[in-house]
């Protein structure tokens, strides 16, 4: 099993990303979600406005994209320390529940990202960026990789 994970900026491009992956074959045993809840601020301090509020809300209706409402109907809100409040979904959603205390770095080393890179990650989402990562193998590796990059994607990764 290799790992491909890769940040958005806000929820519009994360959903676009999930309902891509979604269609491509992949289910919700193995794409994750990640994102803190209720951002209101962006990386730069202006107001990142409604891309990036209300991720819960998002959730429990299903999403504005019809194709992610299955993966989206699994996510919960969990609270992290040094964090806070986050809205996780998939395998890294139990990673997480289970390892509160080491954080989204604790939970992504868990599942196989390198720790320095694993810092980096949750330094991202500590920011207000939406963390995708993909969980599969063969073919369809590089094709989650593309599919993450052609939807906006930063720093793309596989481990």
């Amino acid at each position: 099993m290799s790992n491909v994970i890769g940040t958005y900026r806000d929820r519009v491009q994360a959903e676009k990303a999930l309902d891509e992956l979604k269609k491509s074959g992949l289910n919700d045993r193995e794409v994750s979600l990640v994102a803190k809840e209720n951002n209101a601020e962006g990386e730069d301090g202006e107001n990142a406005g409604e891309s990036s509020m209300g991720m819960s809300t998002g959730v429990v209706t299903g999403g504005a994209i019809g194709g992610v409402a299955g993966l989206l109907a699994g996510a919960g809100l969990l609270a992290i320390p040094g964090i806070g409040p986050l809205v996780a979904l998939g395998p890294l959603a139990a990673t997480l529940g289970g390892a509160a205390t080491g954080g989204v770095a604790g939970g992504l080393v868990d599942m196989g990202i390198p720790e320095d890179r694993g810092q980096y990650y949750e330094s991202e989402v500590r920011s207000g960026r939406f963390l995708v990562m993909v969980q599969t193998d063969g073919d369809r590796v590089e094709q989650a990789a593309e599919t993450m990059r052609r939807t906006g994607a930063k720093d793309v990764e596989v481990h």
